[in-house]
């Protein structure tokens, strides 16, 4: 389950995070935000897509990826992995994608929106896991590099 895979590379980068496993459903953005009691922009909803190679963006849960500004950032139209590519390179199933425990490195990328957020969280490896981490180091963590590709919803 890919939720160790977050355990492990948390163990070594942030020992001090705690993986918060639900007994309900936090997949989606309302899902999460509902568990969690916070806003949906608070919730990170971390993309699989494909450049020249996978790439992952995060972004606060209450925007949506603007196609203009994607493709003036990244010189291409966004396409989003499918369920099995996005399992194949981040070992995460859909509504658990996070840039934990990864099984090789991926250009990481971290949308402008989360900048709204002290405190941001993203999943951790499965439909029903999280981790709440203060944004700036959520970024140093994962060697995030920062974009302006969103629109709020």
């Amino acid at each position: 389950m890919s939720v160790n895979s977050v355990k492990k590379d948390l163990e070594i980068k942030a020992p001090d995070l705690k993986i918060i496993e639900h007994k309900v459903s936090t997949a989606s953005v309302d899902e999460a935000a509902l568990a969690h009691g916070v806003k949906p922009g608070q919730i990170v909803k971390t993309i699989a897509l494909m450049l020249d190679q996978p790439i992952l963006l995060m972004v606060a849960g209450d925007t949506k990826v603007d196609n203009k500004k994607y493709k003036n950032t990244f010189k291409k139209k966004a396409k989003m992995l499918s369920g099995e590519q996005t399992e194949e390179f981040t070992s995460h199933p859909i509504g658990g994608v996070c840039p934990f425990g990864l099984p090789s490195k991926l250009n990481i990328y971290a949308d402008i929106s989360l900048d709204n957020y002290d405190f941001v969280i993203p999943a951790a490896g499965s439909g029903k896991s999280s981790v709440i981490i203060e944004k700036n180091r959520l970024l140093e963590i994962v060697s995030a590099t920062k974009v302006d590709v969103t629109v709020p919803k």
